[in-house]
């Protein structure tokens, strides 16, 4: 995938998109869209459409963002050790084109002991239409 250049990314993005996944940033807790989603479906990187998590990981960590236990695929996320902000926590990016997606934390569910926190502006849910909804 050819990289895109900052004013590309502001072009293609909104501006929450590109201030949380291109400046690394963070929404404020229980304000994303998909905060309390509980719609069947692939959850895709709002930046390249890489398929990130699936709602059979997706649960409710009270949070404030997002909480997935496992990645739909290991090798579609990165994780990057990060100490700013005075704090050691890890990064979760996507591996195709470097969206800051959010963090992972030691402290999920006993199926993987993962909380990936993630921020909705990162996201971008494909529902699978053959499920019903809730």
């Amino acid at each position: 995938m050819k990289m895109k250049t900052n004013e590309e990314w502001k072009r293609d993005l909104t501006p929450e998109q590109y201030r949380v996944t291109r400046e690394k940033g963070t929404e404020a807790p229980f304000t994303g869209e998909y905060c309390h989603t509980k719609d069947p479906g692939i959850y895709h990187c709002s930046n390249c459409g890489e398929v990130l998590f699936s709602s059979e990981h997706k649960y409710d960590s009270g949070s404030g963002w997002p909480s997935f236990d496992a990645p739909e695929k290991v090798e579609s996320v990165e994780m990057i050790a990060d100490e700013n902000q005075g704090m050691r926590r890890t990064e979760v990016v996507c591996h195709r084109c470097g969206a800051h997606l959010g963090h992972v934390f030691d402290d999920g569910p006993v199926t993987t002991g993962k909380r990936f926190c993630i921020n909705s502006a990162s996201l971008k849910l494909e529902i699978d239409k053959t499920q019903p909804l809730p």
